[in-house]
């Protein structure tokens, strides 16, 4: 692969997307860096955008500052309105987005497709959400005094979001915390900074979105990570990404000077459960699809799959044979379902998990030649708890299948984790199949389905080290408000 030399200027809807947005100006970063941002597939370059320093990104949590008390005073009307076309934007620029995120995350066009319509979902259902935040009327054990619990926005929101569904993650924070009276400051990530924030800035800027209500910083985690946590302004740190990182941000925000209120969504090992009465056919369906969507490069992708003894011969051949049919190459093929992992540290890492799988004993039933970043599907037979390929998530086209001695085993192995995020048991008795899910420790398990699953108004978060919070609907409202008590005294 060749080393990218060209300066790109990028577009999107007719209008560059490679400066930083603070206070509704676009504006070259003052870092001395300089990012390149290439297509994975084929190292070509789509942008170059000049970095933001601490100073910038203290203008725009500044920007945000100043800009949030008039955007939280207008009616819920009219900050419907601006969301609800913003929604509109993102429908009317789906080939466009589409395209983005093809050349830049590496993502299938079924994948993209699917992630602009969860973006869009999302920001509809935050639509909603400016007449959907209640406060009540408490009695106070006091005569003659009443309790007011109020609730407000929280001020400003920094968003953090990964690169693996860029568009959407960023999103899913941006769209409510407008909803609700808050601004916002973006940091997406390296990887994605056009779809990921510059994009949306785009979207909304066009909206009608107030300058500086919405900020979006483009810089290097060494320059400006630590402090996009801990300065003063922001009283929520919105983070999407992996559990060590995540943990740090965590550490940041209750240790720093400022205290930070924080929503985690961060790893998962997702296990995917087919028991000895299950519909085989179902199964191995929702495993494919489910493991190897996005080279498996989401949060909820299958991780581990256990089956019970019975089934596990049966399966194990079924899942390899899918498995192999796979089509893997050029993303921007509508064939395609596994395209090229995002960088080169994803690549090697994955490489690295071949080989530990290998060596520690897991049988190797299906594999190819990894072709610059495309890593064809690998299926490892006779997987146990303590294997890597089992405890650690993946992030990539690579599964282990763990045989389960019968469903009390099943269970145990599903939450032999320290990962708590999405899951799915495969059953055809379903009250048998809501006590397994219920004895599963995550926040999200799915009956005869993969566990890749996110509704717009559905509770989305994990339990353990998949993070803290809760995204979507009304959980979302609770996130991104705080509640003020004010006491009335009648004299």
């Amino acid at each position: 692969m060749s080393t990218p030399t060209l300066q790109v200027t990028a577009s999107f809807a007719g209008q560059p997307v490679t400066q930083q947005f603070i206070a509704g100006e676009w504006r070259d970063g003052r870092s001395e860096k300089t990012l390149t941002v290439t297509n994975p597939y084929d190292d070509s370059v789509v942008a170059s955008i000049q970095q933001a320093n601490k100073q910038d990104l203290d203008d725009a949590y500044r920007a945000a500052e100043a800009a949030q008390k008039d955007w939280a005073a207008q009616s819920p009307v009219a900050r419907r309105q601006v969301i609800l076309r913003a929604a509109q934007i993102l429908e009317e620029r789906r080939e466009e987005i589409v395209q983005w995120l093809v050349k830049e995350s590496g993502s299938t066009v079924g994948k993209a497709e699917v992630e602009v319509s969860l973006a869009a979902g999302i920001t509809l259902e935050a639509s909603s959400f400016p007449t959907r935040v209640y406060g009540r009327i408490v009695e106070s054990n006091n005569p003659g005094k009443e309790l007011r619990v109020y609730r407000r926005p929280i001020g400003v929101v920094g968003v953090i979001s990964p690169w693996n569904f860029p568009l959407h993650l960023s999103e899913r924070s941006v769209a409510p915390a407008l909803a609700l009276g808050n601004a916002v400051v973006i940091k997406p990530a390296s990887d994605t900074p056009v779809t990921g924030g510059l994009i949306l800035a785009r979207i909304f800027e066009e909206a009608g979105l107030p300058p500086g209500v919405l900020n979006v910083i483009v810089g290097a985690g060494s320059e400006i990570g630590d402090d996009f946590v801990t300065h003063r302004v922001p009283g929520l740190i919105s983070f999407t990404g992996s559990t060590p990182v995540g943990q740090n941000v965590g550490k940041l925000a209750a240790s720093g000077k400022y205290l930070k209120h924080v929503a985690l969504e961060l790893g998962g090992n997702s296990p995917l459960v087919v028991l000895a009465d299950a519909d085989l056919n179902a199964a191995v369906e929702a495993a494919v699809l489910g493991k190897f969507l996005h080279q498996g490069q989401i949060c909820m992708a299958v991780n581990r799959i256990i089956v019970e003894a019975p089934l596990y011969d049966e399966f194990l051949s079924r899942f390899t044979a899918a498995a192999s049919g796979v089509p893997f190459g050029d993303p921007s093929s509508a064939q395609t379902l596994v395209g090229p992992v995002v960088n080169n540290n994803q690549l090697e890492g994955l490489k690295a998990k071949i080989a530990a799988a290998k060596a520690a004993g897991a049988r190797t039933v299906l594999e190819g030649e990894i072709q610059g970043r495309i890593v064809p599907p690998h299926v490892f037979a006779d997987v146990t708890a303590e294997m890597e390929i089992a405890r650690e998530e993946i992030f990539g086209p690579l599964v282990g299948v763990i045989k389960a001695d019968n469903e009390a085993h099943a269970l145990e192995l599903a939450n032999a984790s320290e990962f708590g995020l999405s899951s799915s048991v495969f059953t055809q008795d379903l009250t048998r199949g809501v006590q397994f899910a219920l004895g599963i420790k995550a926040g999200m398990t799915h009956i005869n389905e993969m566990p890749v699953h996110d509704e717009s108004h559905v509770p989305f978060g994990g339990e353990g080290n998949s993070g803290l919070g809760r995204f979507n609907g009304d959980w979302a409202i609770a996130e991104f408000t705080t509640d003020h008590t004010v006491g009335v005294k009648r004299l």
